[in-house]
């Protein structure tokens, strides 16, 4: 019997786990979490003092406070049963990574004690020579350090019945170039928040700190784990490389937002209490379009904690579906036919004094201070859509982009009718020459408009990949298993930049003797004039919006290898090195360690792409066809009349050809595969695989995988079927 009827077999006796219920989230959220209410409790005030201020200043915690520091949170821990720690940090794999120590050391006079000091709190050498560099270091000299980021608290990951206390840090090399997601997006945090308050302080003097705030929507395929394993490409890949569709798929739209299945539903609520414990603050579960796809949501937080504890949230959803003999799955593009997933990342400034800058606000001035930063958010694309496109540019990603589900890979931005009809009114009211009519324009209030405004953007464009949606803008071009760092990190760069030209250019004019109120008004329409190509309200999946796209000079770069090409333009160099993000030397790295991920992503796929049409789809294609030509033999033989096998002959002939053209397209992209090897430039090797081994070859091998699919005895076929992973559970 083989995997596939072996784990259809199991299906029946898949019971669900009994998970055990919790009457109120409160009573458990946040309880594994070093949060500032438990530090009170562990530390001095002294400790207390410093590392509240490293949180919300980012003031330097003194080595003799991080002692004090390192010592309440071991206490706290081990009155939790700890015993080890890990610095936790967020590597260029596109994972997490953590190397655990014990408390337990023993004193030069051979005394066993329990210790956790500061400098193993502040700094760790985990050598981790393995990780990405893209040539930043040698082997011989891969030092690498973690350092600690006060600013997300530490936690404790439990795994079955161990328990580790989680010490969140940045990941660098001995020469101090970033080596990780996480330090980047610090920096760019910190360089945007200086960059607003400036602008802020036009309209409010009280305003001190300007925090990126990040709420992520995760969606997730789930199928029985007994079928995963019977398919190669899914355990390999995460996604299938062939596949018919079934019958029924999503035409119907029955899945979307209906009852979760009982099974799923007992995974979703045990991985949940998982993060409740270590303080993400999931809010929303449904079912999403895709049969057997779902997704989360948490409320919005600071933009790096956000990151972090997506990032924690993927780990925790892999663990605790294995629990339950489930595999969740985060790649872009599971199942072809269907719809993919994404990460939307719905993005927001928040300031100290609780106003969200992208709210409109109940006054003139309010919503003069609203317009400056939408305006500018839109600037920002505008200018650098090419840098936020590379953002999200990934192989998985390639197959989502653009695929009537997801947003195309052009960049554009959606604002709903009101706020465009605003944006107009200040490009016609506010003229390009100073005079009298500038006053009036001041006293647009767009309150006016607020409940047409709510009601414009509920049902906002799920077509396109930066919409605006009420308070915050929606990046829906993020891919469900891409780390929200990278897209964060220049979405906020960028947003920084752009600023500080604005505030540049309106000081200008407000020293040329300008009323400052209508020097913003005056930077603001001309901005809305130079970016106004960007915005784009239709349906952005039609082959309409590529023409129009393209006429309006907007890029629309469909492949990874070609969108890295932005991280490495002079454009990306300035804009990184200036605000102090990267240095050219770590834009390079980046873009090599993002271009060998891609290489060996589409390699990963056509070598199983070979393999499982030699082993699992020509054997049982084979036997069948032979099946049939002794059927068609025997009543020859029989004499009975051609017509009497005419249809067998009509299958046998389909057969024979998708076998012989599957077989031989798969010998011509293992050549392929050769040469693509044998170059040595990374980019042209990429843009080689792009083209010539997944292009030229995995739709064509797919096409007549697929048809045998159809074709081949049902009993014959190895692999579980589409009907199979998405509705079997």
């Amino acid at each position: 019997m083989s995997l596939r009827f072996k784990a259809l077999a199991k299906l029946t006796g898949n019971g669900n786990i009994d998970v055990a219920t919790t009457p109120k989230i409160t009573g458990i959220f946040a309880t594994n979490v070093f949060t500032l209410k438990v530090a009170r409790e562990f530390l001095s005030d002294e400790a207390y003092k410093s590392l509240v201020n490293s949180i919300r200043s980012g003031q330097k915690i003194d080595r003799a406070i991080a002692n004090q520091i390192a010592s309440g949170i071991r206490s706290w821990a081990e009155s939790k049963e700890v015993t080890h720690f890990t610095h936790w940090f967020q590597p260029l794999t596109g994972t997490t990574a953590e190397k655990h120590d014990s408390f337990f050391t023993i004193k030069s006079d051979g005394t066993p004690i329990e210790q956790f000091e500061g400098d193993a709190l502040i700094q760790q050498e985990p050598d981790a020579s393995s990780f990405p560099s893209g040539g930043l270091r040698a082997t011989f000299e891969a030092r690498g350090y973690t350092a600690w980021d006060p600013s997300s608290p530490a936690f404790i990951m439990e795994i079955g019945n161990g328990k580790t206390l989680c010490i969140p840090t940045i990941f660098v090399s001995y020469t101090g170039e970033s080596l990780d997601y996480k330090a980047p997006l610090l920096k760019a945090t910190e360089t945007l928040n200086k960059a607003a308050v400036d602008v802020c302080n036009y309209f409010d003097k009280n305003i001190s700190r300007v925090t990126p705030t990040l709420g992520w929507e995760q969606e997730y395929f789930v199928v029985d784990e007994a079928l995963f394993n019977a398919r190669p490409d899914l355990v390999m890949c995460g996604r299938t490389v062939f596949g018919h569709n079934s019958a029924k798929n999503q035409q119907l739209e029955d899945h979307y937002f209906g009852s979760i299945p009982e099974r799923v539903y007992a995974y979703i609520r045990d991985f949940e209490t998982e993060c409740y414990k270590v303080g993400i603050p999931l809010r929303t579960r449904h079912n999403e379009v895709a049969p057997a796809q779902f997704e989360c949501a948490p409320i919005f937080e600071e933009v790096s904690v956000a990151v972090d504890h997506n990032s924690l949230l993927m780990d925790i959803m892999d663990r605790v579906a294995r629990r339950h003999k489930l595999r969740v799955l985060l790649h872009e593009k599971p199942f072809a036919g269907i719809n993919g997933s994404g990460k939307h990342n719905n993005w927001s400034m928040s300031t100290d004094t609780g106003v969200n800058l992208l709210a409109p606000g109940k006054t003139p001035k309010t919503n003069l201070m609203f317009l400056t930063f939408f305006v500018n958010t839109i600037k920002a694309v505008h200018d650098y859509a090419d840098i936020l496109r590379a953002s999200i540019a990934s192989a998985p990603n390639d197959h989502r982009l653009g695929a009537n589900e997801a947003p195309p890979a052009i960049i554009s931005v959606f604002i709903g009718q009101y706020l465009s009809k605003v944006l107009s009114d200040v490009k016609e009211r506010v003229s390009s020459k100073f005079d009298e009519q500038d006053e009036s324009m001041l006293k647009i209030d767009i309150h006016k408009s607020i409940p047409e405004l709510l009601m414009d953007n509920t049902d906002r464009n799920r077509t396109s990949p930066f919409a605006f949606t009420g308070n915050k803008f929606e990046f829906r071009a993020v891919g469900s298993s891409a780390n929200c760092a990278n897209p964060m990190t220049v979405l906020n760069t960028i947003m920084a930049q752009t600023l500080k030209q604005f505030k540049e250019d309106v000081d200008k004019l407000i020293n040329k003797g300008e009323k400052k109120e209508i020097a913003i008004m005056h930077v603001i329409r001309e901005y809305i004039v130079e970016s106004e190509k960007v915005l784009f309200e239709g349906d952005g999946y039609s082959a309409a919006w590529e023409k129009e796209a393209e006429k309006r000079g907007l890029a629309n770069v469909k492949t990874t290898p070609l969108a890295l090409d932005a991280m490495i333009t002079d454009k990306a160099k300035i804009l990184f090195e200036s605000n102090g993000i990267y240095t050219h030397e770590e834009l390079e790295a980046r873009h090599e360690i993002e271009l060998e991920r891609y290489i060996k992503k589409v390699q990963i796929e056509s070598r199983i792409m070979g393999e499982l049409a030699t082993s699992h789809i020509l054997p049982p294609a084979i036997r069948y066809q032979n099946l049939l030509s002794n059927n068609i033999k025997g009543l020859k033989d029989a004499g009975l009349p051609e017509s009497s096998y005419s249809n067998q002959k009509q299958i046998l002939d389909k057969i024979s050809e998708h076998i012989n053209k599957a077989s031989d397209l798969v010998e011509k992209m293992i050549e392929a595969r050769k040469t693509c090897n044998a170059m040595t430039s990374t980019r042209t090797k990429a843009i080689a695989y792009q083209s010539q081994v997944k292009d030229a070859f995995f739709d064509q091998i797919r096409y007549h995988v697929d048809k045998l699919e159809i074709l081949v005895d049902d009993r014959e076929w190895y692999l579980p079927r589409y009907r199979e992973l998405l509705f079997l559970r």
